[in-house]
């Protein structure tokens, strides 16, 4: 299955300089929600494409009942549903740190985190050699703090949504990254 990131679909759009992309771009940069609108659009046309015929992971999408009622809709006029919803359970003190401390090569994109991955060769980049370094703006502490609080508000409301509907499965995001992934083939499997 191809895994969607939304945050990745917004950023594509975003460095293309497309309409969309201009739109989302300070919305996304103050930690606030993109409109829906715009969301579910990129979501249809990307399903769309050949690549997603035999399924696709949504991540980062939906945040709020409403953006769920309208995937919803829009799977439905597709010929589509949502058979797994995966919640991450996970501390977010921890979150914060893992968050806070990620940056990518700025010629490569390899990821790297200040505690967790170092570079091997400090300020070399392990995989291309590239001595330059970017943090994304919205991985600050308080652009955190800003969509933690709209995960509480908006977000965790659609667990029991999805609850209702038997699609909701929970992984222990905590858990080592091998386990995780255990725990999330496990869902997709049907298990």
């Amino acid at each position: 299955m191809v895994q969607l990131s939304t945050g990745d679909m917004l950023r594509a759009a975003v460095a293309s300089g497309s309409d969309v992309g201009q739109k989302a771009k300070g919305i996304m940069e103050r930690g606030e929600l993109v409109p829906d609108e715009i969301m579910v659009g990129l979501i249809e046309d990307r399903i769309g494409q050949p690549d997603c015929a035999k399924g696709f992971i949504l991540d980062g999408f939906p945040r709020t009942e409403a953006q769920a009622k309208a995937l919803d809709h829009m799977l439905t006029r597709a010929g589509r549903k949502l058979d797994r919803v995966v919640e991450m359970e996970v501390d977010e003190k921890a979150l914060t740190e893992r968050i806070v401390g990620r940056f990518t090569c700025a010629k490569c994109g390899a990821g790297y985190h200040d505690k967790f991955k170092r570079p091997k060769v400090e300020g070399t980049c392990d995989v291309c050699g590239g001595k330059e370094f970017t943090r994304r703006k919205d991985d600050s502490a308080e652009t955190l703090k800003t969509r933690l609080a709209a995960y509480r508000a908006q977000t965790a409301p659609l667990l029991p949504y999805y609850k209702a509907r038997g699609v909701l499965k929970k992984v222990d995001g905590m858990a080592p990254m091998d386990a995780v992934y255990g725990q999330i083939i496990s869902v997709l499997e049907g298990a």
